[in-house]
């Protein structure tokens, strides 16, 4: 899969069939549109495309306004966004900078300068309330009919349901909130996750007597939070059950920083002490123990790791 920063690249190709979203997520409604695509872009001989934003549309309107609160959870980072999208055999993806000047182009000229000038699309695939232009103004209906005029296909694909329940980016950060790990997999299609490179950090938890494996977590507000019961990938060739913290450490550090910690409830001897640095690995969370706690002293959180630990153990033995 290719992925381009913004449109102005020789290696974009000359036509594609298109989709636009955010794809926080690719949930499974996500999955059935992406199937979508690419059994259209088969069927026309052309490569599969996303458009996808970056930072979040409403991120960048919540900044402006000076209402952080007002931007949504984040399910998932850019990376496991990406990792997504090409698991699920998507050609090539284009994330765009969402900023003033794209947030100010009227439709028609988001039509022009990006549809048909910057990607090259030949069909465009949208949901059932995409909108797109400076407020929100273009809609289906217009996007329909300039395809017609320009020289490109439009389809809309409706609402996804599992058991009833509409598959929506907002329905899969209400389970995580939530910590219904079970209806988050079945939105998701998959248990939810999180990867990335394991960096360094304070090593406190080695001082603890629970090493952990760090990830950052590139945004300040994570759709999921708490301690929870975890599956490691990519350290052994068997997954490694663990424990995990996801948050921003209330005892140890007041900085805002939301980090993935990860102990191993096992380590393997495979790996030396330092073996896990470097590595790029993948997370899954399976069950949220609790929410993440302050504790008043050191040795009280590290009798609340112990304790988490035991509940991890019961849990995946039961």
């Amino acid at each position: 899969m290719h992925v381009f920063r913004g449109f102005h690249h020789p290696g974009i190709a000359r036509a594609c069939a298109l989709t636009i979203g955010n794809f926080d997520g690719v949930h499974r409604g996500h999955q059935a549109m992406l199937a979508l695509l690419r059994n259209e872009a088969q069927h026309r001989g052309l490569p599969s495309c996303v458009m996808t934003f970056e930072p979040h549309p409403r991120d960048h309107f919540a900044r402006l306004a000076g209402k952080p609160e007002l931007a949504p959870a984040r399910i998932a980072t850019l990376r496991d966004k990406l990792s997504e999208l090409e698991r699920v055999g998507i050609d090539q993806v284009i994330v765009l900078r969402f900023d003033h000047a794209l947030s100010s182009l009227s439709p028609q000229a988001f039509i022009d300068q990006v549809l048909v000038e910057g990607v090259h699309a030949k069909y465009v695939l949208v949901g059932d309330d995409f909108r797109f232009g400076a407020k929100r103004a273009g809609d289906y209906a217009m996007l329909d009919a300039a395809g017609n005029a320009a020289g490109f296909d439009v389809a809309r694909m409706m609402s996804y349901e599992v058991h009833g329940l509409r598959v929506s980016s907002s329905a899969v950060r209400e389970a995580l909130a939530a910590g219904d790990m079970g209806r988050a997999a079945t939105l998701l299609g998959r248990p939810y996750s999180i990867s990335g490179h394991v960096v360094h950090g304070r090593k406190l938890g080695r001082e603890l007597g629970f090493r952990t494996l760090n990830l950052r977590f590139h945004h300040p507000k994570p759709a999921a939070m708490g301690i929870f019961v975890v599956r490691v990938f990519g350290l052994t060739d068997s997954p490694l059950p663990g424990v995990a913290s996801l948050g921003v450490r209330p005892t140890v550090e007041d900085a805002g920083r939301v980090l993935l910690e990860t102990h191993c409830l096992d380590w393997p001897a495979s790996l030396a002490a330092e073996g896990g640095y470097g590595r790029c690995i993948r997370v899954e969370l399976l069950h949220k123990l609790h929410d993440e706690r302050r504790y008043e002293s050191l040795d009280a959180l590290k009798a609340g790791i112990a304790r988490d630990e035991d509940d991890a153990r019961r849990w995946l033995a039961s």
